[in-house]
């Protein structure tokens, strides 16, 4: 992950959004029933107001015959890119020496 490029990763809920929900003409109603889940919960992944959890990652998995690390990737990448931009207090570490 290059924390130095200068436009964030997409949200995992982006590509859900984009790649799926869209091409397959389906509501977040429709695919959260799939997925056995709330319509909020999907919504709010979709909407990127909420992570992909590690449950989540494997329904997506089982949904879109991909993996949860995929999903599980997607998610850490966004979070680490805005957390190098959302606060500057992690650069005040220092290197421990064994």
């Amino acid at each position: 992950m290059d924390l130095n490029r200068k436009r964030p990763p997409a949200h995992p809920g982006r590509i859900i959004k984009h790649h799926y929900l869209q091409p397959l003409h389906l509501n977040v109603a429709q695919m959260a029933d799939a997925l056995g889940v709330s319509r909020k919960t999907l919504s709010e992944i979709v909407n990127e107001r909420a992570s992909v959890t590690p449950d989540m990652a494997l329904r997506f998995s089982r949904a879109f015959k991909t993996t949860p690390q995929l999903w599980l990737n997607l998610q850490q990448n966004y979070d680490l890119w805005h957390a190098s931009r959302d606060s500057k207090a992690w650069k005040s570490a220092h290197p421990i020496a064994a």
